[in-house]
């Protein structure tokens, strides 16, 4: 068992001991005793889900009044949200498993085989938020790539989460994985979190997925390597050759679908060739939702008189909302969009809609995102969309991995050198 330090309390330190060994017994599980874990703990997930949903209840039952509509939302099991954790797990269980997956190799003129191959990072941490999804998403994946992984979620998803750790324990000692590749933190004492991102010798990487705040928190106090799934300021870029009737559906879809979610959109720019035809059509197509259109003064004069259309302040082009208000402006080119996005966006999701492969692939080239759509929305930058079977989240940054992190993005290449007695002179 490691040292204390400080003050860390010993279950604590006991649970993260057991995981350094779950780690190493990881590295050589079979692919298929993995794959039928998963599908055991989807079929245990899909039997549990009144019971689930009865715990996810407790968890809404405890928000205060005003909570916003959009975190609520991310909070919110429904049966439907349940098939999609379990079809996430299924489709886990089927993609190729990363461990030992040859890069590249070669032999030298001495003699020596080498091979670059995946092997699992080892630990991993990963401090969550509100969405109780995210405990099958990132156990399976880190599990299916030989990591062991702590689970640290927001406290307003705690009913859900226990009730889903409880069945994760299950499967895990039916099926004799042994010591047990996760752990469940239920202690949500911010100042232990503090103290577990500086033990480096503990956890391999940590991974944040949550607001601003958190990641910020994470960057500013972690030792270790951290996988930053930072917050989604997507834009669309409306050009004057779009199909309009395409261009209202796509901005409509990706802002209006989920938009308490990182890959949401929060800008829309439109040329200003066709702002006068775009902007009543997106106005008429999303009358119903309720959405709130903050505007800049050439844009004002294409929008009725309404009270869901207001002035854009200079902070609302920096700000993820998360919420139904889209942010709105007329550019005069492509090269003013693009101006645009690369002052204000996250590096997150972006989309063009146009006719043109020229200006479409121009735009691809030199937007500078995780992302980069033409005539889609941005509500596809997903794991689960993309075949991943889910995501531990969004990497916005350029090191490692960038967009969804999924199996191969918790690996990493290391070398295997076979020889047969050679010395280096």
């Amino acid at each position: 068992m490691p040292e204390e330090k400080n003050e860390i309390p010993k279950t604590i330190a006991e649970s993260f001991f057991q995981l350094r060994l779950a780690a190493r017994t990881l590295r050589k599980l079979e692919g298929e005793k993995k794959n039928q874990a998963l599908e055991a703990l989807a079929d245990r997930v899909l039997a549990e889900t009144q019971n689930l949903l009865k715990a996810n209840k407790e968890d809404l039952a405890r928000l205060p009044q005003d909570t916003a509509s959009a975190f609520r939302d991310r909070l919110t099991l429904d049966e439907k949200r349940i098939a999609q954790m379990v079809e996430s797990l299924r489709q886990v269980a089927k993609l190729p498993d990363p461990v030992s997956e040859v890069v590249e190799e070669r032999s030298l003129a001495n003699g020596l085989r080498l091979k670059r191959v995946r092997s699992p990072f080892g630990v991993i941490f990963m401090i969550f938020e509100s969405r109780p999804n995210v405990v099958l998403e990132a156990f399976s994946l880190a599990f299916k790539a030989g990591n062991a992984i702590a689970l640290r979620g927001g406290s307003e998803s705690k009913s859900t989460a226990q009730a889903l750790y409880t069945l994760m324990n299950e499967v895990m000692r039916e099926r004799d994985i042994r010591p047990t590749p996760f752990f469940g933190m239920n202690d949500y004492d911010r100042s232990l979190v503090e103290k577990l991102l500086r033990q480096k010798a503990w956890i391999d990487v940590v991974v944040p997925r949550g607001g601003d705040r958190l990641i910020d928190f994470v960057e500013k106090t972690a030792v270790m390597p951290i996988i930053k799934n930072d917050r989604g300021l997507c834009h669309a870029y409306v050009d004057d050759e779009a199909d309009l009737e395409m261009a209202v559906k796509i901005v409509a879809n990706a802002k209006t679908q989920r938009p308490g979610v990182c890959n949401s959109l929060e800008t829309v720019l439109v040329h200003e060739k066709v702002a006068s035809r775009f902007l009543p059509d997106l106005f008429r197509a999303t009358t119903t939702t309720g959405l709130q259109f903050r505007v800049d003064s050439e844009s004002r004069q294409h929008l009725p008189e309404a009270e869901t259309v207001s002035a854009a302040q200079p902070k609302d082009w920096d700000t993820e909302h998360l919420d139904l208000i889209l942010n709105v402006a007329v550019v005069k080119s492509l090269e003013h969009a693009i101006e645009h996005i690369e002052s204000h966006g996250s590096r997150h999701s972006e989309t063009i809609i146009t006719t043109s492969e020229e200006k479409a692939r121009r735009f691809q080239a030199e937007i500078d995102a995780a992302a980069v759509y033409w005539n889609a929305s941005t509500r596809f930058t997903d794991g689960f969309e993309f075949g991943l079977g889910g995501e531990l989240g969004i990497s916005t940054q350029k090191l490692h991995v960038r967009g969804p992190v999924g199996l191969r993005e918790l690996t990493t290449p290391r070398w295997i050198i076979d020889g047969n007695g050679q010395i280096r002179e």
